[in-house]
């Protein structure tokens, strides 16, 4: 891999769950960074199992609201990162997990029948943050997105990528990454980064009443106790 290139692994317990610790650290990773092309993957084979349930079934509605506001920005900054991104989805990319794959410029997964990509919020009774939501509009097809999004399945790679959840599928996911960003770096980096913030700034970008939703409805809910109750039975 080229010097260049900055490598991200994503670490954290709990198969890479997504904890307020990992989301931190990945965010002052993104702005280390700084431009370089860079190659998110995961680690201890996954690359992660979405949010951190754990730390999601203990938080009030100050908590709560910190919590997803923290998700957003790391959405935010993942997304509209002034580099070429590449994903190596080198395990289960689950729910949050499948969210920074979405964000990368391309995503490779493993072939690897037993690995599962998706977006299973509704299953577990979440209903999906509105910039989350907005990130989903824009990467998973029209045709396929009420089923990935309603049916909340978690697929193997073959169809995820039939679904538009990844772009290439590879026996050697590492390999076919590194060869996707060094093909995406090939463009004048000033021209691709413009180009690339040209297509994606304000698409995540909230609304007056999407921001009171947000507020209003979506927090509140994420802090039910109905809702609360589904994640502690999903962690037994």
């Amino acid at each position: 891999m080229s010097a260049d290139v900055y490598d991200l692994p994503i670490t954290a317990p709990g198969r890479n769950a997504m904890s307020t610790d990992l989301m931190q650290r990945l965010l002052a990773a993104l702005r280390e960074a700084g431009g370089r092309p860079l190659l998110l993957r995961g680690s201890e084979g996954a690359f992660s199992a979405g949010l951190n349930l754990k730390e999601v079934a203990g938080l009030e509605r100050d908590g709560m609201r910190r919590f997803l506001l923290l998700l957003d920005e790391l959405t935010e900054a993942l997304w509209e990162y002034p580099g070429p991104t590449v994903a190596c989805v080198d395990g289960h990319a689950i729910a949050g997990g499948c969210v920074l794959a979405l964000c990368c410029d391309w995503r490779v997964a493993r072939d690897d029948a037993a690995l599962r990509i998706g977006l299973n919020e509704v299953a577990l009774g979440l209903e999906f943050p509105p910039r989350i939501l907005a990130l989903a509009r824009e990467r998973v097809p029209r045709r396929h997105l009420e089923f990935v999004l309603l049916e909340a399945g978690l697929h193997a790679p073959r169809a995820a990528l039939a679904l538009g959840l990844v772009d290439e599928v590879a026996l050697d996911a590492q390999a076919a990454a590194r060869a996707a960003l060094e093909r995406l770096s090939e463009p004048p980096r000033a021209a691709y980064v413009a180009t690339k913030l040209a297509l994606r700034r304000g698409v995540l970008a909230l609304d007056e009443t999407r921001r009171r939703h947000f507020e209003e409805h979506i927090v509140p809910a994420w802090c039910a106790e109905d809702t609360k109750a589904r994640i502690r039975a999903r962690l037994r």
